[in-house]
This record gives C-alpha cells, structure tokens and sequence, in this order.
C-alpha cells in the first residue's frame, strides 16, 4: 500500500544536500543512539515535505487514504492529541457562546474547550451500571428526550468508547441528532482501532477524533480528525488555531505507515488480540457485552475485589495496566501484543485468582450544581486549598482522576459534601485543589 508522506521524508532524507533550516539538529545528529534514526526524517515544510494546514501533496493523499479507511470525507492529521482534535472539533461544529448537549463523561480537554469558545454545557448523564459499578452506553431516546427539552442546542459531544471500552450505538444516535437538526461530534480517542475490525463504531457522525498513539503502532500524541460534510479548508485552519506551528513530521510518518500495516497485516494482528481478549473474559470476570450495550473487542476490563491493590500486585509480576478504580482493572490490548504478552497476563491472573470478583457496590458519580460558566470559572481569579477544605467552594480547574480524565466537578460547579464522599470513595488523592476565590 502507499504511504505517501513517509516516502516524501524518505526521498528528502536520501538526497545529498546540507540542511540550514529548522530542526536544529539538520538531519545529523541527536544526542542519543536510540534517537538518531530519526534525526534525517525529522524536517520542516521544505519543498516536497508539504504544510500540514495547506492543501497539497503529500498530506492530501496520506490523509485521503486514512479517511477511506475509516469511511469519512476528510481525515485531519493532529500532532497534539485528541486534545487538539476535540478543541478543533468543538470550534468547527458550535457557535461561541451557545449551548451545548455534552456527555458527562467527556474528558477534562472538553471542558476546557468549552471554557476557550464560551460554550454553555447542557449535560447528559451517563445510566449507571449497577451490576457492574459503571457507567453504561447512552442511547438514541436519551439523546432524543433531551433535545426535545433544548431545542436550542445543535451540537452534541459525546464520548464512545468509554475507557472501559463500552460503546454506543453512535450511528442511531448521529441519526437522531441529525433529525433535530444538530449535529455530533465523537470523543473516539480509544478507538482508532475498531475500523480495522469490521466496527461500525462511528458511523454518520459529523466529526469524530481518535487517539491513534493510544490503540495503534503510531508515535505519541498522534491523533485524527475525521469529518463529514465539512469544508477540509475549515478544518485544516481551524487546527492550524489548536496545533503547533512546528508539527512534527516523524509522528506524522508514523500515522501513515500505521495505516498503511493496519491494512496488510495489522488487521490480522487485530484479530487475533481481539480473540484472546475474548478468551480472557470468557476466563475471568469481567466486563462482557451485555443487554443494550457492545464492548470494543480489544477492550478487558478485570473486575477485582480491590482495584488498587490488584494493579499493585500485577505490577510486581511486572505487568502494568492501563488505569484501575475500585473494582475493575483495565487493560489496552493490542495488535501489537505478543502471545507470550498475554500468556504471561493471564499466568498472573491464575496467580491472584483469589481477589478476582466482584467489589462493594460502588455509587454512581454525582451531578454537581453547576454555579458558574466554564469561562468565568476558568478566568477567575483562584486560590489552591486542602481538598479537605473545598465543601462549598466552586472549581475553577477539573477534579479529574487520571486517568481516565473524567471530571468528578468540573470548572464552574460547587464541590459539595457528595462530591467528596465520592471522591475519598474512589481513592482521589490531589492534595491541592484550585477553586475560585471567594
């Protein structure tokens, strides 16, 4: 398959000349081993290189192919995660100062982005799992219902999959929005795998972002855009608004090539993680697909009795886990997991069977009162106190685990005798906590 862009850098890097532009290094030298394979393929928009925000080769067709893939019009490349591509997918999709429908689960960069665009959050709460302590899947009626109640609102962000890798039915729910004339944007950071896989995770939405260093063989902080229906003019600007002047180009090459395996023999890769994963929870408890809800098959979610003391444990077995909570570990299994990566995962498992299982029924997370715009809270002038010390006090930064990054309180609501029981309840330890002057 092609990979246009990492054959640009190529063909620059092999031809005999001497570098006096930007980076600093001029294709030489870095001051480490390990790094200086990179030195020549690292450069700047030089003629044949291409400019990231600007039409043209080869980032039109490197970008093209990755947006066939994932079965979009428009693919953006980003080089500041999917942080970058939720600021710029907020901006393109809402009107500074109009009313948003936001998942509550969205991660802190969305809030932040509200607060930059003067944005007025209407949230949805996620239907809390019982059976298994978490936060289940939204669905098409819930999203309906309450933009009957907000005919106001014409732009929804909404987070799939969760970070237990819990999906929603994306394409029904992009329907629904649609019909009420709105449109939506999709959180899909854990997710830049699942096309791979024959998922329809994201289809009709308006705009989705994926963290492709998150779930796929690509360069940190790499990530994607994908558009429908918008102008790719609008979007290359309003990234060049988000994103660094100076993207680099390696990261860049590295989103092409992992396209460019994931369509050969990645997806076998995928495939193959997937079943083990499938192995695994058949095996072990843990999340499994239920009624009115599918699961990222890459996705294994442990259930444990003590979800701090389980990582704990695993870690000394010299195995790390993405994050834990109270009773669930998660894992990110993929496609370039080793069978002997699992074999020695799931030796470990047998080894702690004994704290494998269900833990004590944990709460749902609160729902603030929110007091304050995320603007004026963000802008505010701010002490930092003892989080011991903050009942009443108004947030002016997201008290936010992470990961996964989900604010509890978020900037602009009160911090309230429930918001800290549940906090000390899962184990949130920052012990200084900006909140807005009195």
């Amino acid at each position: 398959m092609p990979t246009p862009l990492y054959d640009a850098l190529k063909a620059y890097s092999s031809s005999a000349h001497s570098r006096f532009h930007m980076p600093g290094h001029s294709g030489n030298f870095l001051p480490a081993p390990e790094l200086q394979p990179l030195a020549p393929l690292d450069v700047t928009e030089v003629p044949g290189t291409g400019n990231l925000y600007e039409a043209g080769e080869p980032f039109d067709s490197a970008q093209a192919l990755w947006a066939q893939a994932a079965g979009f019009d428009h693919c953006q490349f980003l080089t500041g995660g999917s942080t970058m591509g939720l600021h710029t997918g907020l901006a393109l999709l809402a009107t500074p100062g109009s009313t948003v429908l936001v998942d509550r689960g969205c991660h802190r960069s969305v809030f932040h982005a509200m607060a930059l665009l003067d944005l007025h959050p209407v949230y949805l709460e996620r239907p809390w799992l019982s059976g298994e302590n978490l936060t289940g899947p939204f669905t098409p009626e819930q999203v309906a219902n309450t933009l009957n109640n907000h005919p106001e609102i014409k732009t929804v962000c909404i987070t799939s999959p969760a970070y237990s890798g819990v999906l929603s039915d994306i394409p029904a729910i992009a329907r629904e929005i649609h019909a009420h004339g709105g449109r939506l944007l999709v959180d899909g950071a854990h997710g830049a795998h699942l096309p791979f896989l024959g998922v329809d995770a994201f289809g009709e939405a308006d705009c989705v972002v994926v963290s492709a260093h998150k779930t796929l063989p690509a360069m940190g902080q790499t990530a994607l855009l994908f558009t429908r229906g918008l102008d790719p003019h609008r979007v290359r600007r309003m990234a060049a608004v988000y994103g660094t002047s100076s993207p680099s180009y390696p990261m860049m090459a590295s989103l092409d090539l992992a396209r460019d395996w994931l369509e050969g023999e990645g997806r076998a890769a995928c495939l193959r993680t997937s079943r083990r994963v499938a192995q695994l929870r058949k095996k072990f408890p843990s999340l499994r697909p239920g009624p009115g809800f599918a699961l990222d098959p890459c996705r294994f979610t442990l259930k444990v009795q003590n979800g701090p003391a389980f990582a704990r444990a695993l870690e000394e077995r010299g195995i790390y886990p993405e994050m834990e909570d109270g009773g669930h570990v998660v894992f990110i299994c993929t496609a370039c997991h080793r069978e002997e990566d699992f074999d020695r995962l799931e030796k470990a498992l047998e080894e702690l069977k004994d704290g494998l299982g269900d833990c004590q029924p944990l709460p749902a997370p609160p729902l603030p009162e929110q007091v304050r715009t995320p603007r004026e809270a963000l802008f505010a002038p701010t002490e930092t106190l003892p989080l011991e010390a903050c009942e009443g006090r108004i947030a002016a930064a997201p008290l936010a685990p992470y990961p996964p990054g989900v604010p509890v309180v978020a900037p602009g609501e009160r911090i309230g005798k429930k918001e800290l029981s549940y906090l000390a309840r899962i184990g949130y330890n920052n012990p200084r906590v900006a909140v807005q002057k009195d």
